[in-house]
């Protein structure tokens, strides 16, 4: 059982940048493959970036490649999402999702656990 809790989000100019965690609870927290997704008012909830349990493979959108960037610490129980290079478009409640699957999926349905999610703005 994992329970998560995002942080970090709010308001930023366009080229700004924005640290957002994701805290753990759980004690396998280290085996579990963790994700960033996000949701658009009135759009689908999209796949950002995964990183396995190794810290070792990571996968990223093709929109936030090189501007985004998810790391761990495993001792914190806690994963982040460095966004830098904001644009408006990137404007969503951005979700940390958890699942115990070794390969950091893409598909939401392959994760088991969920945080309540943060606002991120952008304005141009």
């Amino acid at each position: 059982q994992v329970q998560l809790v995002e942080s970090g989000g709010g308001l930023v100019q366009a080229g700004g940048s924005l640290r957002l965690s994701c805290a753990a609870s759980g004690r396998y927290f280290s085996r579990y493959t963790m994700g960033w997704f996000r949701q658009a008012p009135g759009k689908e909830r999209e796949f950002v970036t995964a990183i396995s349990w190794s810290s070792g493979n990571t996968n990223y959108a093709d929109s936030v490649k090189g501007r985004f960037t998810i790391s761990r610490d495993n001792a914190k129980n806690t994963v982040y999402l460095q966004m830098n290079s904001l644009k408006p478009e990137d404007t969503a409640v951005y979700y940390c999702a958890a699942d115990s699957i070794a390969v950091p999926a893409t598909n939401q349905y392959e994760y088991d656990y969920w945080g309540q999610g943060t606002q991120v703005t952008v304005s141009s």
